[in-house]
């Protein structure tokens, strides 16, 4: 089955008819849109990014058998050449907030990244985008400091609150992963625009459009 994750790039978006369910996991419990395919809402309850139980909502992905997820996350640009507006399918990400594990009471290890096959999936149903890139994944709530965004860019394109998090335990679960971030912003520093969760929900509002075509499309494409 096919799972997809979204965030504020689909609060716009004219989400498929599906059946809301409360799924109990061990870690706790979540909200799945269920049927064909299964839609999972990751700020449910308006929780903001700091506050997400990645663990709960990738379990209850994983037992309603999904095996393949598309995660949509919002990102900033580190570098000037992705400009706002873009579409990037990260290839690699990284983190500098602690990772969520399912793997609390044993010693588990496992090699993260992003599947390139489920990558090229994605790239063919989604030409536009651009493929490719590193993601990084800061804990929020606050916007990166000019200083980190300084930092981060000497080796990351893209930054965001939650793929990384979700990429991990999707591994762990047995899930393959593959995301789609609609590029909001600049990052802090490298733009004019002074960045607020507002902008976000502004650009988010602006390519509600473009977004309704692209989940049709997955959702074709993979489901």
């Amino acid at each position: 089955m096919l799972g997809i994750i979204g965030g504020t790039s689909l609060l716009f978006s004219r989400l498929p008819d599906l059946e809301k369910k409360v799924i109990s996991t061990p870690y706790g419990n979540s909200e799945v849109l269920c049927g064909e395919i299964a839609v999972l809402l990751r700020h449910q309850h308006n929780r903001p990014p700091h506050r997400i139980n990645f663990r709960s909502n990738m379990a209850a992905l994983a037992l309603l058998g999904v095996d393949r997820v598309i995660a949509i996350g919002s990102a900033g640009s580190l570098k000037m050449d992705i400009p706002p507006g873009s579409l990037v399918i990260p290839t690699d990400y990284m983190s500098d907030a602690a990772i969520p594990s399912i793997h609390d009471h044993a010693i588990r290890h496992i090699q993260p990244g992003l599947p390139l096959d489920m990558a090229g999936k994605l790239s063919d149903l989604v030409p536009e985008a651009r493929l490719g890139g590193v993601y990084v994944q800061t804990r929020g709530p606050r916007i990166e400091t000019v200083a980190e965004v300084a930092a981060l860019a000497r080796c990351a394109d893209i930054v965001g609150m939650t793929l990384a998090s979700e990429a991990t335990l999707a591994l762990e679960l047995g899930m393959k992963f593959a995301a789609i971030c609609p590029v909001d912003n600049y990052a802090n520093g490298l733009g004019d625009e002074g960045l607020s969760y507002e902008l976000m929900l502004e650009n988010a509002n602006r390519y509600k459009d473009r977004m309704d075509r692209i989940l049709r499309d997955i959702v074709a494409g993979l489901s």
